[in-house]
C-alpha cells in the first residue's frame, strides 16, 4: 500500500498541536461521556474539570486595553485536506500560513468548526464558528475565534467551496486541490477580545491564548444545515472565568 507521506506529516503536526491524538477514552458532545464527565473519563483529561483557565468563557465585561497590537494575518493559499474526526470537521493546511501576535510568529496548522459558536458574547451564541489553531516554535498555542451568523443573502465563498468535499462518515478525509485561502473566513475588520485560556476539547489543554474576532462573518443557512446534518451540536458549554480579565483591542 502507498503511504502518503505528506497526509500524514500534515495529520502528525495536527495531532501535536491539538494533543489528542494520545488520548484513550472516548468522549463527545452528549450524555455519560459529554462535557460534564470529561474530567473523569480519563486522568490525561484532568483539568477539563479541575482547571481554572477553561474555554470557552462568556465575552462579558471585556477592559479595553489600546496598547495591544493588531494581529498579522499571513494565510497563503493553497490545497487542504478535510477530515472527519467524529467531532467536528479539521481542515488541515500546508505549511506556510502564519500569524504575529504580540511580535511573535504562530504557524497555522488547522481550523475546525463548532455549531454553535462556542464563545458568547453577553451571553448570546452565534450560529456557527471557525477555531484557527496556530502553534509557535517553543510551542505555545493560540487559537483565533471567528463567529459565524446565518444570513441566506450572504453566503461564503470559502465555505461554499470547502463544503462540496465534506467527508460524511468518522475518519473519512477529502482532498481538495484547488486553491483555499483560509484566509476567506476572516472578517474585514479584525479587533478582538483576547484571553487566557485551554483547548476547548480533551484534554483541555490551558495556557492557550484565545483571540474572538469582534466581527462575525456571514454563511447561508444551506450551508449551515450542511455542517448541522453532520455535528447536530459540537460545542463545549462556557466555563467558569475564575476572575480571568478580558482585554479588547478596540
Amino acid at each position: 500500500m502507498r503511504v502518503d507521506r505528506v497526509a500524514l506529516a500534515l495529520l502528525a503536526l495536527s495531532c501535536a498541536a491539538q494533543l489528542a491524538c494520545a488520548q484513550n477514552a472516548p468522549w463527545n458532545y452528549r450524555g455519560k461521556y459529554g462535557p460534564l464527565a470529561w474530567g473523569k473519563l480519563d486522568p490525561a483529561y484532568r483539568a477539563c474539570s479541575e482547571g481554572h483557565q477553561q474555554s470557552p468563557i462568556d465575552i462579558r465585561g471585556a477592559r479595553r486595553n489600546r496598547a495591544l497590537m493588531p494581529i498579522e494575518f499571513h494565510y497563503i493559499s493553497g490545497s487542504v485536506k478535510l477530515q472527519n474526526d467524529g467531532h467536528t470537521i479539521l481542515v488541515l493546511v500546508n505549511p506556510g500560513s502564519y500569524i504575529l501576535a504580540d511580535g511573535v510568529r504562530y504557524d497555522l496548522v488547522q481550523y475546525n468548526f463548532h455549531h454553535p459558536g462556542e464563545t458568547p458574547v453577553n451571553g448570546r451564541l452565534s450560529d456557527m464558528d471557525v477555531q484557527f489553531l496556530h502553534k509557535s516554535a517553543d510551542g505555545k498555542m493560540v487559537i483565533i475565534e471567528v463567529l459565524l451568523r446565518e444570513n441566506q443573502d450572504a453566503p461564503n465563498a470559502t465555505l461554499s467551496t470547502l463544503w462540496q468535499h465534506l467527508p460524511e462518515k468518522l475518519g473519512a478525509t477529502e482532498t481538495i486541490t484547488d486553491m483555499v485561502n483560509p484566509g476567506g473566513l476572516l472578517p474585514a475588520e479584525r479587533n478582538y477580545w483576547t484571553y487566557m485560556g485551554s483547548l476547548s476539547t480533551p484534554p483541555c489543554t490551558e495556557g492557550v491564548r484565545w483571540y474572538v474576532l469582534e466581527d462575525p462573518i456571514t454563511l447561508s443557512r444551506d450551508q449551515l444545515r450542511a455542517f448541522t446534518a453532520l455535528f447536530p451540536l459540537n460545542s463545549r458549554p462556557v466555563q467558569d472565568p475564575h476572575g480571568r480579565i478580558i482585554e479588547g483591542n478596540r
